[in-house]
Formats: structure tokens, C-alpha cells, sequence
């Protein structure tokens, strides 16, 4: 009769099935019961290289807990439903699952997470670059996925978090585009002439984010004391689905089969033909109804310091005042039909401005002014940061108008301009070279002899 090991000593032997199995006890379930873990392989020797690696994991306290690993998918399901909805805003999260449901389930979605290899995330990502994503995109659900296998880590379902052994690819910074003043001002001519006028105003000349801008609300215009407080932004939220079978929902709208070469349904989609709906799909929960959670909504910024008050430019104030009369005069011509949300820029029927529409209002003042096209970040925060500079405002004070976190975010903001470069580098020439035409006179100082001056004092007489 065999000794007893002792407690937590792993046991091997040669089973009759002819594989080495090897015991590794781990410690205690979560019921109470014994963690005891199986490894087996074909050779004495191998079963226990997988037992003392175990057996590591064990003394580090790095093991994973027992049952069985969640596939990607799985886990990606659920770190988004129940960890990352409760930090993440809205419009994020909606984010989170739009590259989780179009990237990361297609391309590494069945693998366990504890076999989940870096090779495979690399395959991944090269074939997205393939299929032309920009290395921005790809960039963020390395971090989405990154993220969620940290969490996982910590929880111990996975020993390691691959995503750290991978090298994304190499976001390059798109380079600003900012109004010179001439085009800002002729901008501002082409928006004179619409009711949306004070909408541009207020996102070239004080730097306003799109959403923060259409998000305004007059309790937190301070027209008195001619301050901004951004309490609020405008973004267009996903519906989610409020039934109990998504899929069921949504079924007279399922595509399974991809679009022909020559379709013509979706020839107005600017980004083509949309993907065919997984086999389980439970999208589409816009026609739902029991939807919930989506459209147009009223929502907080992401950091505290963009709720920072913003000085109004005193020019701007009778022209906020004429905006607002014209808006109480819109409100009583629609009597019942307003809306009210007491939004500072509204539709004819008191709705705020749909941001989409605001995009295709933007490339038509840039037509109109005769301005080459450009981003809307361009044509109304870039422009503020870069002007204010021009103007001698210094980074420090730029940064609080603008409400960035740190200056090297401003900085980024700002576009140095040709003729400011050429200005500041005649002024360092003019300091170290003499001006043309100027010379500059040298003496030689020598001691006079005897008869030096006596020859001098002849000539005086």
C-alpha cells in the first residue's frame, strides 16, 4: 500500500487508456468543494511540464477558475452587457458592440479566450487592413479587445492577456485643416443668409464641438453675465431592443444572402450595400416595437472639464438676443405643434437640429463660400484654436476656451501658418543681421608720440 501524499501534491500516472494523467490539486470551489484539475499527454515527461506549469500558476496565484473558459464571443457579450454599459456612455457603448459585432466576432469570435493566440489577433487585424480599414480603426478594437481580455485577467478566467504581445498598427494623425480668417469670415457671409446663422457663429468663433453646439440649452446661456455653461450635448443614440426575442422581431427584415454586384436597392448608400445579418441576428431593433434607448437624445460630456464655462465674445451677445426673439415669434406661429426641449438652435417645430443634417448644411456653406471641402472639426474647433493663436492668444488660455485636459491636446489643435513662420523669421533675422545700408564704423585706438603731438598743436595754431 502507497504512502499518502501530502495535501496539494499533484499526482501522475499511466492510466489503461495508455495516456500519463496528471492531478494538480488548485484549492477550494466556489461551492466548497475540491478544485482538482486533469492534464494528460502521451509521455511521462510531458504530462509533467503541463503539471508543474499549472502547478506555477497555482503558487503565483495567477490560475484561472475552474469550469469551463467562454469563447471571445461569449465573453465579449458579456463584458459589454454587464461591465462595460455600466461605465461606458452611451455613445460609446454603442460603439463597443458596433466593432465587436463587425470585427472581432467574424474574425476571432470561436476560439476559447484561454487558446486565444497572439498570432491570431495579428491575422486579424493584417486582414482588416486588407479589406480597408484605416489603421485608426483597427487601432481602436485592439484596445476594445484589449480591454476586455484585462478584465478577464483579472478575474482570472485566463491566465494571460495576449492583446499585450501584439503591436497594433500605427495610428497616423490627420493633419488639421483649419478656416484662414478669410474663409471663416466668408463662411459666416454664405450662413448670414440661413436661420441657422448663430448655430455657425458659436462653433467657428467659440470653438464648440458639434454635439455640445446642437446640445445648447437657454437655462445655461447666461446671455447677463455672457457666459456658455455646456451642460449638455445632442448625439443620435442605436434603439436597442425592448422585446424578449430580438431575432423574432426583426425577421421580415433579415438579409442572409449578400447583395448582387449590380444592385441598385442600395446604389444611395454612400458606404455601399450593407452586410448580410448574421444567423442569429437581433439588429434592427429600430422597428421594434418596444424599442428603447435610441434617437435624438440629450446627453452629458464625457469629462468634467468640458462642462467648463466658456466666455461669450461680447459682439456675439445682441445677435444671441435677436436669435432668441426670432425663436419665441417660430414658437407661437406653431402654437400646438412646438416641441419644446428649450434648445438654443431648433427646427421650425421646436425640435433640435439633427445632426446629419447639419453635416449636409456644413458642405453647403462650404460650396457657397467657394472653400475647398474639409472636415467639420476643421471648419469650426481647429479654426477657433488656430485663430486664437494667431491673434497672440497664449496655449494656457486657448486650452481653457477650449476645454482640453492638457495643453499637448491643444497644441494638436493649433496649425502654424506660412506667413506667421515667415513673419517671426525676418524679426530673428533683423535681430542678428545688420540692416542693408548700414555700416558700422571701427576705430584703432594707438598712443600718440612726442612728435605726433607737436605736429598736432602746429597744425592748431
Amino acid at each position: 500500500m502507497s504512502p499518502r501524499k501530502p495535501n496539494m501534491e499533484s499526482s501522475v500516472y499511466l492510466g489503461s487508456d495508455g495516456w500519463w494523467h496528471g492531478r494538480v490539486t488548485m484549492g477550494v470551489k466556489a461551492d466548497g468543494s475540491t478544485d482538482r484539475r486533469h492534464r494528460r499527454a502521451r509521455t511521462e515527461t510531458e504530462v509533467r511540464r503541463k503539471v508543474r506549469a499549472l502547478e506555477k500558476l497555482r503558487d503565483d496565484g495567477r490560475a484561472p477558475k475552474a469550469g469551463r473558459v467562454p469563447t471571445v464571443e461569449q465573453w465579449m457579450t458579456t463584458y459589454l452587457t454587464t461591465i462595460a454599459s455600466l461605465k461606458l456612455r452611451p455613445r460609446s457603448l454603442d460603439d463597443y458592440w458596433s466593432k465587436t459585432r463587425n470585427d472581432i466576432v467574424p474574425g476571432v469570435g470561436k476560439h476559447r479566450l484561454d487558446k486565444l493566440a497572439p498570432e491570431h489577433l495579428e491575422t486579424m487585424y493584417a486582414a482588416m487592413l486588407a479589406d480597408g480599414h484605416a489603421p485608426s480603426h483597427v487601432l481602436k478594437v485592439h484596445r476594445i479587445l484589449s480591454r476586455a481580455l484585462k478584465i478577464a485577467h483579472r478575474r482570472r478566467i485566463i491566465a494571460e492577456n495576449v492583446a499585450t504581445l501584439v503591436d497594433p498598427p500605427t495610428q497616423e494623425e490627420t493633419e488639421a485643416n483649419p478656416f484662414t480668417q478669410e474663409e471663416a469670415k466668408a463662411f459666416l457671409e454664405a450662413a448670414a443668409k440661413r436661420p441657422t446663422f448663430m448655430r455657425w457663429v458659436v462653433g467657428v468663433g467659440m470653438g464648440f464641438r458639434q454635439g455640445e453646439t446642437l446640445g445648447l440649452r437657454w437655462p445655461y446661456v447666461d446671455l447677463d453675465n455672457e457666459l456658455i455653461h455646456p451642460q449638455w450635448q445632442l448625439q443620435r443614440l442605436n434603439w436597442r431592443h425592448g422585446c424578449k426575442d430580438p431575432h423574432a422581431c426583426g425577421a421580415r427584415l433579415h438579409r442572409f444572402e449578400p447583395c448582387a454586384e449590380d444592385c441598385t436597392r442600395h446604389k444611395s448608400y454612400t458606404r455601399g450595400c450593407p452586410k448580410p445579418c448574421p444567423k442569429l441576428c437581433t439588429r434592427h431593433a429600430s422597428t421594434c416595437p418596444e424599442r428603447k434607448g435610441g434617437g435624438l437624445a440629450f446627453t452629458r460630456p464625457k469629462t468634467k472639464k468640458s462642462t467648463n464655462p466658456v466666455p461669450i465674445p461680447p459682439p456675439f451677445i445682441p445677435h444671441l438676443h435677436e436669435h432668441k426673439a426670432q425663436q419665441e415669434a417660430a414658437r407661437a406661429a406653431a402654437g400646438e405643434l412646438w416641441q419644446e426641449h428649450r434648445a438654443v438652435f431648433t427646427r421650425p417645430d421646436g425640435r433640435p437640429l439633427d445632426p446629419r443634417a447639419d453635416w449636409e448644411e456644413f458642405k453647403e456653406l462650404l460650396a457657397e463660400a467657394g472653400i475647398d471641402d474639409r472636415r467639420l472639426y476643421d471648419g469650426s474647433r481647429h479654426t477657433a484654436g488656430t485663430i486664437l493663436n494667431e491673434l497672440g492668444v497664449d496655449m494656457p488660455t486657448i486650452m481653457e476656451i477650449l476645454r482640453h485636459t492638457q495643453i499637448s491636446q491643444t497644441r494638436r489643435y493649433v496649425k502654424g501658418r506660412s506667413h506667421l513662420s515667415k513673419d517671426a523669421m525676418r524679426r530673428m533675422g533683423n535681430t542678428f543681421m545688420p540692416r542693408p545700408g548700414v555700416t558700422s564704423e571701427t576705430r584703432t585706438e594707438t598712443k600718440d608720440t612726442r612728435a605726433a603731438r607737436a605736429r598736432r598743436r602746429r597744425r592748431i595754431r
